[in-house]
C-alpha cells in the first residue's frame, strides 16, 4: 500500500466516526490519531453528549492517544480529520506537537488552518504540523451538507 492509499484508509476510519457522531445527532466530524500506521485513539464530535464545547472529535482524540501513551507531547503521531480544524484544535495540535494533520473538508466560515486566521502561519507559534488538505474532502462535506439540510 502507497502512501495515498494509507491516507485514505485512514480517512475512511474518520469518515466512519464522522458518522456516528451524526447518528448521535452531533455535527458530523471524525478524527483518528495515528502512529506508526496504528490507530492510536479515533473519536467523533461529541459536545452535546457531554455537554462540553471543547469535545470536538480533533481534542477527543488527542486527549485518548496522550493518555493511552502517558504523554503530553504526540510529535511522532499524525492527526486524519473530516474536517479543516476550528482555532481551538488547531492550537492543541500545535501544543500536543502532532506531526501531519491530514484533513477533508475546508471551512470556510470555521477553518483556523487555511481560512479564517491561518494559525500555522503565525510567527510566534511554537509547532506547525505538515498539512495535507483535501483527502475524502467530498463526502466529508457531503456528509455535513446532509447533515445540517436534514435539520433545516
Amino acid at each position: 500500500m502507497g502512501p495515498a492509499e494509507g491516507v485514505l484508509s485512514f480517512m475512511e476510519h474518520a469518515l466512519i466516526e464522522a458518522r456516528a457522531a451524526a447518528a448521535r445527532g452531533e455535527v458530523p466530524v471524525g478524527a483518528i490519531l495515528v502512529r506508526g500506521g496504528e490507530i492510536l485513539a479515533a473519536a467523533g464530535n461529541e459536545t452535546i453528549g457531554q455537554s462540553d464545547p471543547t469535545a470536538h472529535a480533533e481534542m477527543l482524540a488527542i486527549r485518548r492517544a496522550a493518555a493511552k501513551l502517558g504523554a503530553v507531547r504526540l510529535d511522532d503521531c499524525d492527526l486524519y480529520v473530516t474536517l479543516e480544524p476550528c482555532a481551538m484544535c488547531a492550537g492543541a495540535l500545535s501544543h500536543a506537537r502532532i506531526r501531519r494533520l491530514y484533513f477533508g473538508a475546508a471551512d470556510e466560515k470555521g477553518g483556523a488552518v487555511e481560512a479564517g486566521p491561518q494559525l500555522y502561519r503565525w510567527p510566534t507559534l511554537h509547532h506547525r504540523p505538515e498539512i495535507y488538505s483535501g483527502f475524502c474532502a467530498a463526502a466529508s462535506s457531503d456528509l455535513l451538507r446532509g447533515f445540517f439540510e436534514a435539520r433545516r
